[in-house]
């Protein structure tokens, strides 16, 4: 009988998609995936160490699964990911309970090892795998939407960042590979394909060539899907040629996903970033200026050591004279291993925690005002299904909202299938989210996708 399998991600979608191959290499392999913890033989802990509280939520979330090994199925616990290619030999002596550790580059082996009578206890290879559009993957999003990682690892040196220890330096696909998977996604109903890497824009210069992202972009637009969207574009380098194709493409959505950390001087120096403040605002300006209708998200850190109450305000007035659409905010957390862990001036917590908890005012104020001036406009929305809040709601995402990060859209009024573009005008705006009505939709009997078991849903009016 085929042992039972529970998967469970924690960290970005980057390490998602390296899930959804483990998913692919067990499912073939003839494991059986559940959705509880506690019915499940095998469990696999897909964990994150970017930063302290992640690693937290990963040790946490390991104890957790471990107390299975006494109360529930489980007869073998795996830890892959980030923290067992971190900190493999401590946690192999502090967690008997686990069976396995995997590295970032291990996890494609993962049937493998668990088929074999005698496997080692800690895979830990230097990180130099990326998968293809071979590899058996099994989607953990639903049907319309997916990730596609496009690159592994980075060659930045970004003082902050632990990321290239962890998963190498970067390791691009060839566009004909990622076109191939992008094909087999959209034959199955994916509407939106969401481009991941540790570093977007670098894509290719590691290939025979040198193939660049807005040649990638070019040759995906011909596959059939309706948005291809871009996370984690590194600024250093951003072409004339990718903003027009950001531009006049219509299958790329106008939403970009640019990290550009800070805006003091003094501070991106420190960081390694390589831009100064006058060519971060200087390409903002020229992006918006040419890419219509641009949802721009960004993240920021505060609290880096020897950051200034001065170069906090630099970066206040940054934000409040930017206005962007969607912003993040991490609060520095001292890694080990990085230039930072070694830099003097150390901010006290106490004061990271009120810069950041300033900037997401800021920010929370400026999306109200972004939202509120939708109010009355009429947006494309993919369909996602039911709210879990209430099921006389519909949600779904217009172009500027990422999957899982970015709001969503309610809909109170009208009929949609999921995985469905439908018309619908903007009557509410909250902080982060919108309400609004369906006001047109594409025939039923001409949909693109296969027909579901799911139940067609009518909000009330």
């Amino acid at each position: 009988m085929s042992k039972s399998l529970y998967m469970m991600t924690l960290g970005c979608p980057k390490n998602r998609v390296d899930s959804e191959v483990m998913l692919g290499t067990l499912s073939k392999a003839g494991y059986r995936l559940v959705p509880e913890a506690e019915e499940a033989e095998v469990i696999v802990v897909n964990t994150c160490a970017f930063i302290g509280p992640a690693k937290q939520e990963s040790v946490d979330s390991v104890l957790e699964m471990a107390e299975l090994k006494k109360t529930g199925a489980c007869k073998t616990l795996v830890v892959t990911g980030c923290l067992s290619q971190r900190y493999g030999p401590e946690l192999a002596k502090d967690l008997p309970e686990v069976d396995h550790f995997l590295g970032t580059s291990a996890y494609a082996g993962i049937a493998d090892l668990l088929a074999a009578e005698a496997s080692p206890r800690q895979v830990i290879p230097d990180p130099d795998y990326i998968h293809s559009a071979s590899t058996p993957k099994v989607s953990s999003m639903p049907g319309h939407t997916a990730y596609l990682k496009i690159s592994e690892g980075c060659d930045n040196k970004c003082a902050f960042c632990i990321i290239p220890k962890l998963r190498g330096a970067q390791r691009s696909r060839t566009i004909d590979d990622v076109v191939a998977e992008a094909a087999r996604l959209a034959d199955a109903g994916v509407q939106e394909l969401n481009l991941v890497a540790q570093d977007l824009t670098a894509y290719g210069h590691d290939l025979p060539g040198k193939p660049k992202l807005h040649e990638l972009l070019r040759e995906l637009v011909k596959v059939d899907v309706r948005w291809v969207r871009l996370h984690y574009a590194y600024p250093r380098v951003f072409p004339d040629e990718l903003i027009d194709v950001m531009a006049n493409e219509p299958r790329i959505a106008k939403y970009l996903d640019m990290p550009l950390q800070h805006a003091s001087d003094k501070l991106l120096r420190s960081m390694k970033r390589g831009r100064d403040s006058v060519f971060l605002v200087g390409l903002l300006q020229k992006i918006r200026a040419r890419v219509p209708n641009l949802t721009f998200r960004t993240s920021l850190i505060v609290g880096l050591p020897g950051e200034t109450e001065e170069d906090f305000a630099l970066l206040e007035s940054f934000v409040k004279e930017q206005r962007f659409e969607r912003m993040g905010c991490f609060q520095y957390s001292d890694e080990e291993d990085t230039a930072a862990y070694e830099m003097d001036n150390k901010v006290p917590q106490k004061t990271i925690e009120r810069r950041w908890r300033s900037i997401m005012a800021i920010q929370k104020r400026i999306n109200r005002e972004h939202n509120k001036a939708m109010i009355g406009k009429k947006v494309e929305v993919l369909v996602e299904g039911v709210s879990p809040e209430s099921e006389h709601l519909l949600i779904g995402r217009h172009e500027g909202q990422a999957p899982e990060i970015n709001g969503q859209v309610y809909i109170n009024d009208g009929l949609a299938y999921p995985g469905e573009l439908v018309t619908v005008e903007v009557t509410e705006a909250h902080d982060y989210d919108l309400v609004g009505k369906v006001i047109a939709r594409p025939d039923p009997k001409k949909r693109k996708l296969q027909a579901r078991t799911l139940p067609v849903w009518t909000a009330p009016r």
